[in-house]
Formats: C-alpha cells, sequence, structure tokens
C-alpha cells in the first residue's frame, strides 16, 4: 500500500501516513508558467495498491484537476488499485438540477474522477447521500460525528448538557440525548429555530 497526496492538505497527508506508519509517497505535483498542472511520479508504483489523498476544496479546480492528473499518471504507471481518498467532496452541492438548463455537476465530477483511473472511492460527509450513486465503482461516504462526539465527550466530560450548533440546515441531526452524558445533541440553527416556532 502507498499513500500519494496532491496540494489541497499536505497536513492531513502526512498525519495520516505517520498514524499507518508508512512514509509519504513521493510525487511532485507543479505548474508550468500557464498554470498548467503536471505530476510526475518518483517513484515505482507497479503492481501497488495506491491511495490518493486530496480534497477538491478552494480552490476546487485546481485541486480537482491535481486530483484526475495524478490518478492518470498512476494508472499509466500500472497501479495494480487506485483508491481516491477525498475527505472534501467539492461540487456536492450541485446534486439535481435546481432549475431548468442547468447541470447535475456532482455526477459530471463522479464520471471525471471515475474516467480519470479510479477503482474505489472513500470520501466524508458527503452533501446528500445519493452522490454515492452517481459514482460506477465501489464508493464509500464516512461520517465523521462518531469521532467528533467522542472527542467532545472527552473533553467537556464535566458538562451536563452539550449543544452543538451549525449554521445550515444540512446540518446532521440526531435525537438529543445529553442530560444523560451519552451523546451530545446535535442540531442545526434552522432546524433549532423550526423547533421553537412550532412550539409556540
Amino acid at each position: 500500500m502507498k499513500l500519494f497526496a496532491g496540494n489541497s492538505n499536505r497536513v492531513l497527508a502526512e498525519a495520516v501516513a505517520r498514524y499507518l506508519n508508512i512514509p509519504l509517497g513521493k510525487a511532485s505535483v507543479r505548474r508550468f508558467a500557464d498554470q498548467e498542472i503536471f505530476v510526475e511520479v518518483q517513484e515505482n508504483v507497479r503492481g501497488e495498491d495506491v491511495f490518493v489523498l486530496q480534497s477538491s476544496s478552494y480552490p476546487a479546480n485546481d485541486h480537482l484537476m491535481e486530483l484526475l492528473i495524478m490518478m492518470d499518471a498512476f494508472m499509466r504507471s500500472s497501479a495494480r488499485r487506485i483508491t481516491a481518498v477525498i475527505p472534501y467532496f467539492g461540487y456536492a452541492r450541485q446534486d439535481r438540477r435546481a432549475s431548468g438548463r442547468t447541470p447535475i455537476s456532482a455526477k459530471l465530477v463522479a464520471n471525471m474522477i471515475t474516467r480519470a483511473g479510479a477503482n474505489r472511492v472513500l470520501t466524508l460527509d458527503l452533501h446528500a447521500g445519493q452522490i454515492q450513486g452517481f459514482f460506477d465503482i465501489p464508493t464509500d461516504n464516512l461520517f465523521s460525528v462518531p469521532v467528533m462526539t467522542r472527542d467532545i465527550k472527552a473533553k467537556y466530560r464535566q458538562l451536563v448538557n452539550v449543544v452543538v450548533v451549525s449554521p445550515t440546515s444540512a446540518a446532521w441531526c440526531a435525537p438529543a440525548r445529553s442530560p444523560s452524558g451519552s451523546t451530545p445533541s446535535w442540531r442545526s440553527s434552522t432546524s433549532a429555530a423550526t423547533g421553537r416556532a412550532n412550539r409556540k
């Protein structure tokens, strides 16, 4: 197994490599004068299980192109399997046609990732779960809430009631069980406001 990363979050990639106790793969991702992206894999990946960690975060288009070109490079270098690890999946909000004559960009990006050489996709907290169905390859959508919940419980053990507020109604919501200390209450500000209005 080999882990490589683009430029979207080198710090995260290095932390993952340390946790797995493996070196971060050697690859050069640079730009020509016209900002065209160039990738050079600097070690042998023939027959290897390759993981490419790259979010399509800001600037989304640059980081997405880095991911696509890196996977193409690994495919042409005869990697056995390529897994795209995408902690933040850009264009996920465009998962449907909100009005006439508009694209479904999340599906387009899924097609591009597949055609670039990915055999599997691993992502985190997709904007909408149905985006997994846009891929024609195995796709795993992991959830951060259990990890965050454990961390909050460890840091705020003395508090009897913890509420996490999100500025968007797309936030993950669960039944509040905080008074017992078992699970923090996760509610978006929009859902909380709706609940107050309904009670009135």
